[in-house]
């Protein structure tokens, strides 16, 4: 086979090429880089740096917030058990400053209660148990958002703590050294710039940068959506008629769904803004959100899917006569991938059990989440948080929604500050520092079972 030399000094052997090494500038050093800012990244960084570490954010996009904003995922769930609310912490700050912006919405503690009436008045709003099996499914606390009042809330946060953000800065590879991360190379309009730090955390949801370095990971494909948005949208109207006639809208509704191709039980929910609707659809299968050719044929086929069921909705949908695309979402909601295979991998029956780990640095709805998943194997100085944290395909599926990564990311963000300040490794710090760090920052890390949790004497020994 022949070889040949490309003018660039890359060396062409038949289908692949050998590239010269990267010379990339050191264009920062912190005791902290987070690779990746949507909710997960976020919180790590703010964490990291309110526990007085120096920290580097890094960020492909243009804006903050991942699948909150640029993916439009305009729902916080997943954060109660009971009438417990178990996630706490920076994603109450995300609430409260929205909220005072007139962006997020939520109904008050009296009205989380399960009747006609209520749904009625909440089950638009996405503020209901969706793991509910009775009929009208009970409404909690969840909080329906404004994708721009998320992006201008996590501007505000990083400012506030004095992180250090770059953006437009897509992660390329990871420094290794001696079996232990020691920064990465991103790719700008510059050109390759290396940033340096004595911790790496790893929030890019498809653990870009350990799987890079050598970590052990498993990888699974589930659902993607493009999600969209719709307006000029009369909402008191449409939900008159489906409350008047129940059977009619729910023929209509199934219709849409089927034409979208898969949405969940409601495919619509209000948002804060007049007349604005969020559409959590189409949902698709068979797509990898790794490849960049299959991304592709998804994002044509999520808008085909799109334009064929607008003249549908108008017509047949009342409150929706003049509705019209306001926007589709940036950022394709890619749900599963790469999984981290850490020093403990969360199953399915640890979720639904809802088994509790002696060294649980932060909670789900009713789960727990041991620092051991967010430690990779055999890579030093590197932690990862967010929706490919160390779980099984089956268990991440139910345990991968918003404010659980953000509690993962404000984790880790401890974490990582802590090692710094004790000079140890990120696999050396006790969990009861994290545990106790966070619940100085105002966040439930998960220390005491709650009464429905399984307390295994076994596992938690081995903790």
């Amino acid at each position: 086979m022949s070889t040949t030399a490309a003018p660039s000094g890359a060396l062409v052997h038949g289908q692949s090429v050998t590239l010269d090494a990267v010379e990339a500038p050191v264009v920062r050093r912190s005791d902290v880089v987070v690779v990746g800012g949507g909710p997960a990244g976020v919180s790590a960084a703010v964490s990291a740096a309110r526990s007085g570490a120096s920290v580097t954010l890094l960020e492909r996009y243009s804006a903050l917030g991942g699948l909150a904003s640029g993916g439009m995922v305009l729902v916080l769930d997943d954060m109660i058990n009971g009438n417990e609310i178990t996630v706490t912490g920076i994603v109450d700050e995300y609430v409260e400053r929205m909220a005072k912006l007139g962006l997020a919405v939520y109904p008050p503690a009296e009205e989380r209660v399960s009747s006609q009436e209520m749904w009625n008045k909440w089950g638009r709003w996405g503020a209901f148990d969706f793991h509910s099996h009775t009929s009208p499914k009970p409404i909690c606390y969840a909080v329906a958002f404004d994708p721009d009042g998320w992006k201008r809330v996590s501007n505000d946060l990083v400012r506030e703590s004095g992180v250090d953000l770059r953006l437009h800065s897509w992660f390329s590879r990871p420094i290794v050294q001696d079996g232990a991360v020691k920064g990465v190379v991103c790719e700008t309009k510059s050109g390759p710039q290396a940033v340096m730090g004595d911790v790496v955390v790893d929030t890019t949801g498809d653990i870009d940068v350990a799987s890079r370095a050598g970590a052990t990971y498993d990888k699974d494909n589930y659902l993607v959506t493009l999600v969209f948005r719709l307006g000029g949208v009369d909402t008191a109207a449409a939900e008159r008629f489906e409350q008047e006639n129940p059977r009619e809208a729910r023929a209509i509704n199934r219709k849409i769904k089927r034409l979208l191709g898969g949405a969940w039980e409601l495919w619509w929910l209000k948002t804060p803004v007049p007349g604005v609707v969020w559409c959590n659809a189409p949902h698709m299968t068979g797509f990898d959100g790794t490849d960049p050719e299959s991304l592709t044929e998804a994002e044509f086929e999520a808008r085909n899917r799109i334009g064929n069921v607008l003249d549908h909705i108008r017509s047949d949908l009342p409150g929706f006569e003049s509705a019209y695309l306001l926007d589709v979402a940036e950022q394709m909601g890619v749900r599963q991938t790469r999984l981290l295979q850490g020093e403990y991998v969360v199953t399915k029956d640890d979720v639904t059990s809802r088994r509790h780990f002696a060294d649980s640095v932060s909670r789900g709805r009713d789960y727990y989440t041991p620092y051991r998943s967010l430690l990779p194997r055999g890579v030093d100085q590197l932690l990862v948080a967010g929706r490919h944290y160390s779980a099984t395909p089956e268990a991440q599926r139910i345990s991968r929604e918003i404010p659980p990564c953000m509690a993962m990311g404000q984790a880790a963000g401890i974490a990582a500050a802590t090692a710094v300040e004790q000079g140890v490794r990120v696999r050396d710090v006790d969990p009861a520092v994290i545990q106790s760090r966070m619940r100085d920052q105002g966040a439930d890390p998960g220390d005491i079972p709650a009464e429905n949790a399984t307390v295994d004497a076994t596992m938690e020994a081995r903790a």
